[in-house]
């Protein structure tokens, strides 16, 4: 069975704990290296997760010739620049959402990784990989909930930190990158279709200047999606998709529990049926796929114009928010 030997960039918490062990426990896939601006940060993360090599520097990590692709989970405002470098350094992708600062930060490193062809890119959007997922736009496309007419979805947890990446504007934080863009994806991802426009609403917070509560509606052919999204609130998460003919609910949509079976929940003329789904890590099936896609040398699974469209809606609705009125999209 063919492997995968990954670097990562950063000993970023949600590689630590989230991505790497999956890595580990894939099919496909083996850490090989890590990496930090400080070396013994590093080491400490490599030895903590049975990982070979340690680096001190970004720099020295995309050099190493035993690498082959590289997961990288900087802070947002660094995520094209370094892919692009790991790019130039003959390394295939795979970076966290979202995958740039803006629209234009995005389209910059689509038209680089076309200059690549041989190697691939992709946004970490982990959730489409996991089976309720899969089972949610299987019941949403074929009918069972009748045609899909509206979508609220909610995402929130409390972070107070004054120091924390996702309080500071420049790096790239704020409610709706760090988690509003999970709604806009999925709302995508379920109409199969772009949004015609969309209103936003951002609540200022004291002391803060990143959005840390963002309301959105986005207008599609077929129906609408809205959603709310904050950092300073206490944590929730759910996902409700209405149709003609009914409707389907998911409790726990973006971080199920790895490894443990989910559930979610269909109504139709008020009868309501509880559906089990089977355990998954979705990290673990995102690095598969990924790493599938490079031995069969086949588009990912999620193409970057998916991630550049998914960028517009959020420069939308931002622009929506300053404006106080709907933005239609392009």
């Amino acid at each position: 069975m063919q492997t995968l030997r990954w670097g990562v960039l950063s000993t970023a918490n949600i590689g630590r704990t989230k991505v790497i062990p999956a890595i580990q426990t894939s099919k496909h896939g083996k850490v090989v290296a890590i990496c930090s601006r400080n070396l013994a940060s590093a080491r400490a993360a490599a030895d903590e997760l049975g990982i070979e090599r340690a680096y001190g520097s970004y720099e020295e990590l995309l050099a190493d010739p035993n690498i082959d692709a590289i997961y990288n989970p900087l802070p947002n405002h660094l995520h094209v620049p370094w892919t692009i470098k790991a790019l130039e350094a003959g390394k295939h992708v795979l970076c966290e959402k979202p995958l740039g600062l803006n629209t234009a930060d995005v389209a910059n490193l689509v038209d680089t990784a076309a200059q690549y062809p041989h190697l691939k890119v992709m946004e970490a959007f982990m959730y489409r990989f996991h089976p309720q997922w899969q089972r949610a736009h299987q019941l949403v496309t074929n009918g069972s909930i009748g045609q899909l007419r509206t979508i609220h979805s909610h995402f929130s947890y409390n972070n107070r930190e004054p120091e924390n990446i996702r309080n500071n504007l420049d790096m790239g934080g704020g409610a709706l990158m760090d988690i509003g863009c999970y709604s806009i994806s999925l709302s995508r991802h379920l109409f199969q279709s772009e949004p015609l426009r969309v209103l936003g609403h951002i609540t200022p917070y004291p002391g803060y200047e990143v959005d840390c509560i963002v309301s959105g509606v986005m207008e599609f052919a077929d129906g609408s999606a809205t959603f709310t999204a904050s950092t300073k609130i206490e944590g929730q998460q759910y996902v409700n998709a209405s149709g003609e003919a009914g409707s389907l609910f998911i409790p726990v949509p973006f971080s199920p529990v790895a490894d443990t079976e989910t559930s979610m929940r269909i109504t139709r003329d008020h009868q309501s049926e509880l559906l089990t789904i089977e355990s998954s890590d979705h990290y673990r099936e995102m690095a598969d796929a990924f790493a599938r896609s490079i031995f069969d040398n086949k588009p990912v699974p999620t193409p970057l114009d998916d991630a550049l469209a998914n960028m517009k809606v959020i420069d939308a609705i931002f622009a929506s928010a300053e404006k106080q009125c709907w933005v239609t999209l392009d």
